[in-house]
């Protein structure tokens, strides 16, 4: 495939408008490059109307299974008058591709995808096989992921990479977690002047507020590569006008967990303080998780993690770090499925993501797709030599 070929490619997943939603136009594009190949399984999975998942599998059935994954979704452009590059063109200028999308993640995608239309354009012959998992919601709560595990398409991998941004001089094998919480009062409304017939939903929901903090702040452990629990709240409203007693307040929280902390932990810490405050007379506080996912615990001397770097750093010309993730990602779903398997993080970016004229470098962008080709083969040899030593050991 050349150059030209592969950079059209990416123009198309980034003009098709996937603003958390409409997946399934990028799942048919996709789809329809692996048409001419009969010998590839695609499946569609749905979440939701207009919302399919993507499954692609090829190579041999017999050997060790790699798992590449990609999210479809993308965050909205915001004003797209402040880009001096239309979000949703596609736009090269010398080096940068510009389009919302282009680092985080279509670039990460379409790379992995290429990888596999190359090996099956050339009929390369594979030790194994490759399943491409591409989600749907990744950048609202990972459900996508979630609906692939659950179906079992996640099942005994032996090895899964994660196309996400990290930037190939970075292999991210251990990442925080993500629980997003609300917290509704109820009160009883009244007028202002007469305070004692109403219940003031705001004051109750100060209860929480003034507690939660001190109690997450309990949470002393670091990790030596993700550091500390965080625990903000960053939404509040209640009330309806400014003579009435509220009848209504909420607040949400986000929070970014770390493998010494399981979010079972939080979750039972939260609970029961919500039951304790509603013990209080008036006191009437609901609690709700928005698609929580745990953090990605890992081993930076496992060996798929050192072949990233060893082929990021051969392909690049760089020194490839091995590093943590401040934020979550599909691998916290995948890592549910069965099977014991090292996730990694590693793919094309910049430090533009989610912001007015995001960019990928045209270079790093086909750089990726060389170390993706490197890697797959490379990972069933290393899986194979694994397998011999064991029998060897028998």
């Amino acid at each position: 495939m050349t150059p030209a070929k592969k950079i059209e490619i990416l123009q198309k997943l980034i003009q098709i408008k996937s603003v958390n939603d409409h997946e399934t136009d990028v799942a048919d594009y996709i789809a329809s490059l692996f048409a001419p190949y009969p010998q590839a399984k695609v499946e569609k999975v749905p979440f939701a109307e207009n919302r399919d998942n993507l499954v692609v599998t090829i190579g041999n059935p017999d050997g060790p299974m790699i798992g590449l994954s990609g999210h479809m979704d993308v965050v909205s452009a915001g004003d797209e008058a402040a880009w001096h590059h239309a979000p949703f063109a596609g736009e090269v200028v010398g080096d940068q591709l510009f389009g919302r999308g282009a680092s985080d993640m279509k670039s990460g995608l379409a790379a992995i995808v290429i990888t596999m239309l190359e090996f099956l354009e050339v009929g390369t012959p594979l030790a194994g096989s490759i399943r491409l998992l591409a989600t749907v919601g990744e950048e609202t709560g990972e459900y996508g992921a979630a609906t692939l595990t659950d179906a079992g398409y996640a099942d005994n991998l032996a090895g899964l990479v994660i196309a996400e941004p990290s930037g190939l001089d970075n292999v991210v094998y251990t990442a925080r977690g993500v629980i997003d919480y609300k917290v509704v009062s109820t009160g009883k409304g009244s007028h202002s002047a007469q305070p004692e017939k109403g219940i003031n939903a705001i004051d109750n929901l100060m209860k929480f507020y003034n507690a939660v903090g001190p109690l997450m702040a309990q949470h002393t452990k670091t990790d030596p590569v993700l550091g500390g629990l965080l625990h903000n709240v960053d939404l509040i409203s209640g009330g309806e006008q400014i003579n009435s007693i509220p009848a209504h307040a909420e607040l949400m929280a986000n929070m970014r967990t770390i493998p010494a902390y399981p979010n079972q932990v939080i979750y039972d810490e939260l609970e029961a303080l919500i039951a304790q405050l509603n013990q209080e007379d008036g006191v009437q506080l609901d609690l709700s998780y928005s698609y929580p996912e745990e953090a990605i615990p890992g081993n930076p001397e496992a060996p798929l993690v050192q072949l990233a770097k060893q082929i990021s750093d051969a392909v690049c010309d760089h020194d490839t770090q091995v590093v943590g993730s401040g934020g979550a990602n599909d691998g916290a779903e995948f890592l549910r499925a069965k099977g014991d398997f090292t996730s990694i993080e590693m793919g094309p970016g910049s430090n533009t993501s989610h912001q007015v004229d995001e960019y990928i470098s045209v270079t790093e962008y086909l750089q990726a797709i060389e170390v993706y080709k490197q890697l797959v083969p490379a990972f069933f040899d290393q899986v194979a030599a694994k397998n011999a030593h064991a029998t060897a050991n028998d």
